[in-house]
């Protein structure tokens, strides 16, 4: 059997042992066009690979899925309703913990909406896989690509501005339908979440201030977003959505962080007032809202008195909290503060 048929059969075999069990070898063997020998040779690898279990070696007895699973489905978006993949296609063949397959269903759903009501696209690609560590998910629709729809609908033609944009929440190109949570929770219910989309990408990482920056791209046509969440994670999800709520205990999306370091680069600094309008742009929607520094060491008067006098006198209802800073970006700050109270 040849290797590239072992890769490709980890596609499906993990939907296949849950649907034929003790009848895989001949399913396999219909599937493939091989003889019944063959199937049980390509068995008996991914059983060695982890991909599948057998209860004992007697003749007949039944396949499961192993440690390692992948469900790989291919939708057409017309008519597809989000909830029914997870139901029917994904949640069978997989055995997580149950904070973690409330997680995963909640990503799963909100990214494939999105896929459904803003791409324009006509066809999805869902992935879903399952390792000794991580729950992994990837949707890829073949739409005109997020950035491209956030130019359409907002005149950013930026696709960093555009990211920045994403990455406050609140965002959405369908607000009599939608209200812009949908990639900002999926990100933080990961550890790991990457975006691809019109020749651009950004990644979200967890562990790093939970913020998001630029990457690699990789070329293709529509919006790739994948996100990888620890098996053994202590995150829940009402954890995540109560951590931006004004009280930290309400539903309300009262909250957000807005990453600086999008808009930063090599010979580009945070020095203009209209830099600063474009990090306050739409912070009028929050009640309280992180200004995160990290990796920036200095910051033009102009941008900090921009966002820390004029907007927050014209906007005090919004709580604008700077963290991350260094010592440099601090004093600036500070002494904006100082000028706005005297």
């Amino acid at each position: 059997m040849a290797r590239h048929t072992l890769q490709a059969a980890t596609q499906w075999i993990t939907a296949a042992a849950c649907a034929h069990g003790a009848q895989l070898p001949e399913h396999v063997a219909q599937r493939l066009g091989v003889s019944r020998r063959s199937a049980q040779a390509l068995l008996h690898k991914l059983v060695a690979a982890q991909w599948l279990q057998r209860d004992g070696m007697r003749r007949g007895a039944p396949y499961r899925p192993g440690p390692l699973r992948q469900v790989v489905q291919r939708y057409a978006l017309a008519g597809l309703q989000e909830d029914l993949p997870w139901q029917r296609d994904f949640a069978p063949c997989f055995t997580l913990p149950p904070h973690v397959a409330r997680m995963a269903q909640h990503a799963f759903t909100e990214l494939l909406n999105n896929a459904i009501d803003h791409s324009g696209g006509t066809q999805v690609t869902v992935s879903v896989r399952q390792t000794a560590l991580h729950l992994q998910l990837l949707v890829s629709d073949d739409g005109v690509g997020v950035f491209e729809r956030i130019q359409q609908n907002f005149d950013i033609a930026d696709p960093t501005l555009a990211m920045l944009e994403l990455s406050k929440g609140k965002l959405t190109s369908a607000p009599d339908r939608h209200s812009g949570h949908g990639l900002f929770f999926s990100a933080r219910l990961a550890d790991v979440c990457d975006l691809h989309a019109n020749h651009r990408a950004f990644q979200f990482r967890g562990w790093d201030r939970r913020s998001w920056h630029g990457a690699k791209a990789v070329p293709r046509q529509g919006t790739s977003v994948y996100i990888a969440i620890a098996l053994d994670t202590t995150r829940t999800l009402d954890d995540v959505l109560r951590t931006h709520s004004a009280d930290g205990a309400g539903y309300g999306f009262d909250s957000t962080t807005v990453p600086l370091r999008l808009m930063t680069g090599e010979h580009i600094g945070l020095e203009s007032r209209a830099q600063a309008r474009r990090v306050a742009s739409r912070l009028q929607r929050f009640q309280r809202a992180e200004v995160d520094f990290a990796g920036i060491d200095d910051v033009g008067h102009g941008f900090a008195d921009e966002l820390f006098r004029v907007f927050s006198r014209a906007h005090p209802g919004v709580d604008l909290v700077p963290v991350g800073m260094a010592p440099r970006v601090a004093a600036m700050v500070a002494a904006v503060r100082s000028a706005a109270a005297a």
